[in-house]
């Protein structure tokens, strides 16, 4: 039996100004998206263009308040062929969020409090 990954999903309080910031701070392109037809919620699938693992970002109508990430442990992780450039801009950006100099990565954050680790390519 094999397993592929496909997809990871996050919930986003403002679905306009994530898919600004993904784009921006990270090049995800909108590769498909799904509403329902009473607006209730907006799914929306990014991807590099390279690979097939997607982020998928929910939108939810009826949220009323931002999320609670709780200890927000969990996060995604990058990979950068320009880590320097890459860091340059996200501080630029105001979204970096820590810095780990002596391992040699950063995490950046969303507009929802989402981190994203960013490597660079060794």
């Amino acid at each position: 039996m094999k397993f592929n990954f496909c997809h990871n999903n996050i919930n986003v309080f403002d679905l306009e100004k994530s898919l600004d910031f993904y784009q921006k701070a990270l090049n995800l392109k909108e590769v498909k998206r799904k509403e329902a037809s009473d607006g209730s919620y907006k799914i929306v699938f990014l991807g590099d263009e390279k690979g097939n693992h997607l982020l998928e970002l929910t939108w939810l109508r009826d949220k009323k308040e931002p999320y609670n990430l709780g200890d927000n442990e969990i996060h995604l992780a990058m990979r950068t062929d320009d880590y320097e450039n890459a860091l340059k801009m996200h501080k630029e950006m105001g979204c970096v969020c820590f810095e780990n100099k002596e391992m040699g990565i950063y995490f950046i954050n969303d507009p929802d409090g989402y981190w994203t680790e960013i490597i660079p390519i060794r």
